[in-house]
């Protein structure tokens, strides 16, 4: 059941599943065109898989887009991720001149806009993009909890 209508976070939602069944940590993104209500690009990480540890969903659609689009400038684009994301993505999202973040479950721990560093607030961050966090938090959040829980579990059964 769910408990978020937005369709551009059910499809990052989505996308996180899709990255578990991978054995990937959870994260999907979806980079949105708000003026055609079409998404660009999907995805989820793909770390493991791509032995890349630079192979974030945030940084795989962005890197898609810019391909499509033929630019590195994604300017009034919206992007919507089930996470935080982290100072590498953040600054790739200003880099990218992203017109709107969108993100689930907060990360304390390793999140570079409403936590950590705060990469959007920083004097040499050039473009801030509008951000609304918390936004299917409980859903995203539950995700990465099932994930790390079961990773958890194995271990200790295996330590």
């Amino acid at each position: 059941m769910t408990t978020n209508p937005n369709p551009f976070m059910q499809r990052a939602l989505a996308e996180a599943r899709a990255a578990a069944d991978r054995g990937e940590v959870p994260v999907g993104a979806v980079l949105v065109d708000p003026a055609t209500g079409a998404p660009i690009a999907t995805d989820g990480n793909r770390v493991v898989a791509g032995r890349d540890p630079t192979a974030h969903a945030e940084m795989l659609v962005l890197r898609a887009a810019a391909s499509e689009i033929g630019s590195e400038r994604l300017a009034g684009l919206d992007l919507y991720v089930t996470l935080e994301p982290c100072p590498m993505c953040a600054a790739a999202i200003a880099l990218a001149r992203i017109r709107k973040l969108v993100y689930g479950a907060e990360d304390p721990k390793s999140g570079g806009v409403d936590h950590g560093p705060r990469i959007f607030s920083q004097p040499s961050c050039h473009h801030r993009p509008e951000v609304i966090g918390g936004v299917a938090a409980s859903e995203s959040a539950e995700l990465l909890q099932q994930f790390f829980g079961i990773r958890r579990g194995s271990e200790s059964a295996a330590g």
